[in-house]
């Protein structure tokens, strides 16, 4: 297979090539064609130029083409499915999901495209404002710069594509190097739902250059970064007043209540934690449950852990598959040897052959290690004991991240106080913190990140807001 770049409304060769292999079975999947500069800059010039077109087109016509986006995609939903099981090793029963949540996401954006509102304000509130009308308008912001991740290949390009299209922008679109098929396998579709040209532009090319070059370019008026936490502060020091929404880590937790089912509660605590292989931005890493029900949760934790399959990703039984390079197994091998040094616990895994990393448990893990403070990205949790609930609340937000943290109790007082004081852009109740809907603000605290997706809000945020005064004096 020979994947070319998407610019202008077609598909161009690129100025050379890499391969591109399963991160599970090493077989070459594609030849990836990768941009020079120049060919960014021109594709950069269609984006300019389309978001003419796309801030021409009615509300209307906007939702058609997304309408028919998740409409094509989800005709195609084994194909895709199994493109984002190849690329990234997402088990495949994961990427169904993926696929399914990524149509949702593009008939969310079709629907509030014809929702962009803005207000009626009273201007003789205040004196001097006798006999006047004025309104809000909300306009696109032009030609937003789109940075997408490997972990959710699909609906994270969804995430930007579809709230800039429903606003009426146009798109410069850089994937991640592992998982550019998806992204071009969306392409595809947009092209066939008859988005106008130049209205999105995908590529790609090793190393770091071309995102940099689309954040840095004065034609691009806002960036959608999803990366890690390093990154993000480069693309926001390099954006200089760009409008940013940054989307970064987490090292996300749950504290668990003395009342609740233990049962219920660890196994749903074994899915936060390894699925897709932990490779999620709020995977379950961080654990604390209250001390009276500590040894039964870690007993009902490891009995569901030990069902879970590790193997090919295309098998419809696979739980965990590869993580996406082998540095990534190193190093979270590494995080988990300097915590036992420190005096962790391990219960199970802490191995890996190649990529294949065993789900991982450790416990009584102290707060100064790698495991507890970074995020791991990587099938490994960490269970402590709490000796209350507040405990439980001042440990959870002792880390530098803040995007969604949970808690499990039975108590409603509990419960909203924990609502109050946790540290997070969102706090899920008698959930795991990796709970989400795509409608839904999403976003962080802290490292975390800087703005908020879920369509209705990433729209906020690409759209300017204009205020018109009509005098009537």
């Amino acid at each position: 297979m020979k994947q070319k770049l998407y610019i202008n409304g077609g598909w161009v060769e690129g100025s050379y090539e890499v391969e591109l292999f399963s991160p599970f079975s090493g077989d070459k999947l594609a030849d990836i064609a990768c941009a020079s500069l120049e060919q960014v800059d021109q594709a950069l010039t269609s984006a300019v130029r389309a978001k003419e077109k796309m801030r021409m087109l009615t509300a209307y016509e906007r939702s058609l083409i997304l309408e028919e986006v998740s409409s094509l995609l989800m005709a195609r939903r084994e194909e895709a499915a199994r493109l984002i099981a190849a690329e990234s090793a997402k088990p495949i029963k994961a990427a169904y999901v993926e696929v399914d949540r990524t149509a949702t996401t593009f008939k969310l954006a079709a629907e509030e495209a014809k929702r962009i509102y803005g207000e009626t304000i009273p201007t003789d509130s205040v004196a001097g404002g006798e006999n006047r009308l004025a309104f809000t308008k909300k306009e696109p912001v032009g030609v937003v710069g789109a940075i997408t991740p490997f972990n959710f290949p699909m609906n994270l390009v969804a995430h930007k594509l579809g709230p800039a299209f429903a606003a009426g922008n146009s798109v410069m679109l850089k994937p991640a190097e592992q998982t550019p098929l998806s992204a071009f396998f969306i392409a595809g579709l947009f092209h066939e739902a008859g988005l106008p040209s130049g209205a999105l532009n995908v590529v790609i090319a090793p190393g770091k250059e071309i995102a940099e070059y689309i954040v840095k370019d004065e034609r691009v008026n806002y960036i959608s970064f999803t990366g890690s936490p390093k990154v993000g502060e480069q693309v926001r020091s390099s954006a200089r007043l760009k409008r940013v929404t940054l989307e970064l880590g987490s090292n996300s937790a749950v504290i668990i209540d003395r009342d609740v089912n233990v049962a219920k509660v660890a196994a749903r605590c074994v899915a936060g934690a390894f699925s897709n292989q932990g490779q999620v931005c709020i995977s379950l890493q961080r654990i604390y449950v209250v001390e009276d029900i500590y040894e039964s949760f870690i007993e009902h934790f490891m009995q569901e852990m030990r069902q879970l399959v590790l193997g090919d990703p295309l098998d419809p039984h696979t739980d965990l598959s590869a993580l996406i390079n082998p540095a990534a197994a190193a190093r979270a091998l590494a995080w988990v040897k300097e915590a036992m040094q420190q005096g962790a616990g391990l219960l199970a895994g802490g191995i890996a052959e190649g990529r294949l990393m065993q789900p991982t448990v450790l416990v009584e893990v102290p707060e100064s290690a790698k495991v507890i403070q970074e995020e791991v990205f990587a099938p490994l949790v960490c269970i402590n004991r709490v000796s209350n609930i507040e405990q439980g609340i001042e440990l959870v937000n002792q880390s530098q991240y803040g995007l969604q943290a949970g808690i499990y109790t039975n108590q409603l007082g509990i419960a909203l106080d924990a609502a109050d004081k946790l540290q997070a852009g969102g706090v899920m109740i008698n959930d795991i913190p990796t709970f989400r809907l795509d409608h839904l603000p999403y976003g962080g605290w802290k490292s975390s990140g800087i703005g908020r997706e879920g369509i209705k809000y990433a729209m906020e945020e690409m759209c300017e807001t204009k205020l018109v005064i009509f005098n009537r004096n």
